[in-house]
């Protein structure tokens, strides 16, 4: 299959940033890797592999990038002040930089889905949720969608409109909310095997039902482990119901 790779020094973040890109031709599909990993994760753990079909028959083209998890949730070191802080520069850095390059790519009305397993399915929900006006929807795996248990009790602004679980609470906008209403490509899906919390994603489901958010909630079975054997069947499982 085809496959780009490219970098740039993000005027967001102050620091290179690489991406890769995969397939000529589809729908544009963002995808955020887990943990603390880098862009070509999804590569070495053959998740790429699993939807070939898809890229290779000009369905689906996958843009996977960097994230900035070492430097923010996960850091240890920094305070957390500085941790959302973070994740609000790659917020900026996901609108300004990234999308332009896909817009450029796949059409200037072009509006991705998002995509992620662990942590990577924070950012993807956390990124389709804030920018319902740039992006189609999200398959969001094995996830948390709370990031309070990162920041030792902190709040700022920052926290807030990073966390899904706080702002769509409150959110009753003209805007926002009845455009989420419509949606019609949201995912949730967890195992509940070793080391999944489906009740993170039954909690976020219950959310979004209370604000009236179409979405798909599914509990994949209790032999469905928190891992990479299984991320390489949901995705293309998936991304197969939303190409019929």
């Amino acid at each position: 299959m085809r496959r780009e790779t490219t970098s740039w020094f993000s005027h967001n973040l102050g620091m290179e940033m690489p991406l890769v890109a995969y397939g000529h031709a589809g729908y544009p599909l963002l995808m955020f890797p887990t943990a603390a990993a880098d862009y070509l994760e999804y590569e070495r753990f053959h998740l790429i592999e699993a939807i070939s079909y898809f890229l290779e028959n000009g369905l689906i083209r996958a843009y996977s990038i960097n994230s900035v998890n070492k430097y923010s949730l996960l850091n240890r070191e920094s305070h957390p002040g500085w941790k959302v802080e973070m994740l609000s520069r790659y917020d900026n850095y996901i609108l300004d930089e990234v999308m332009p390059l896909i817009r450029n790519e796949c059409g200037p009305d072009a509006r991705p889905l998002t995509t992620g397993a662990s942590l990577g399915a924070l950012l993807a929900v956390n990124t389709y949720f804030k920018h319902s006006d740039n992006f189609r929807g999200t398959i969001a795996m094995s996830g948390s969608y709370d990031i309070y248990n990162y920041l030792e009790s902190y709040f700022d602004d920052n926290v807030y409109f990073n966390n899904p679980m706080m702002y769509l609470k409150n959110l009753n906008d003209d805007y926002h909310l009845p455009r989420l209403r419509k949606s019609n490509s949201v995912v949730i899906v967890t195992g509940q095997g070793s080391y999944e919390a489906p009740d993170r994603s039954r909690e976020f489901s219950a959310l979004l039902h209370s604000k009236g958010i179409p979405h798909r909630l599914d509990l994949w079975g209790h032999d469905v482990n928190h891992d990479w054997v299984w991320w390489r069947k949901m995705l293309p499982f998936y991304l197969g119901e939303f190409c019929r």
